[in-house]
């Protein structure tokens, strides 16, 4: 395995359009590679999801942990192809970080529950529905296979902040800083 340069913001295969991976890829020795090297590249810069876009290939695939608490405990999984379904109107606003813009954070809306369509790294169809800070995951991750970034959700970048300030002045459940 290996670890893979991350794209930063500006370089231009972060605001493409990826495309769909045919079913009889993902089992190929090279694409398997490639989810092999992602989960590595994401766990050496303690991620918690990772999209090809991120590490220079245009396909649509990301890796993550699904875990419900953000704190990144689990096993990385693959989702190829997904499909996202808003099964709540509601909105939740929650900081978010990427790789790609690194040590910057930001509050993002995102729907509260969601379902997600996707193939598994095995070629099965899988189904799954996830809340909170999962569905943040997922919508996040996905939105990088549409050439979208965390600051294009941004309602307003009054909560934008390098990730040295944010320690300092705001609290993961707070909207304002702290005095």
């Amino acid at each position: 395995m290996s670890i893979l340069k991350v794209a930063r913001m500006g370089h231009p295969v972060l605001r493409q359009r990826t495309r769909l991976v045919d079913k009889h890829e993902i089992r190929t020795a090279d694409f398997q590679k490639l989810i092999d090297d992602m989960m590595e590249t994401m766990d050496e810069y303690a991620g918690i999801g990772l999209a090809a876009p991120q590490v220079h290939q245009s396909v649509r695939l990301f890796v993550a942990i699904l875990d419900t608490d953000g704190q990144g405990d689990g096993e990385p999984v693959a989702l190829i192809n997904p499909e996202i379904t808003v099964l709540s109107s509601e909105l939740i606003e929650g900081w978010e970080g990427c790789l790609s813009i690194p040590d910057i954070r930001g509050r993002v809306p995102r729907a509260r529950e969601i379902e997600v369509k996707a193939y598994d790294r095995k070629g099965r169809r899988i189904s799954l529905v996830a809340r909170n800070f999962t569905a943040r995951v997922i919508q996040h991750e996905t939105d990088h296979l549409d050439g979208v970034l965390f600051f294009d959700r941004m309602e307003s970048f009054e909560t934008l902040t390098f990730l040295d300030e944010f320690g300092k002045y705001w609290s993961r459940d707070r909207d304002v800083p702290e005095e």
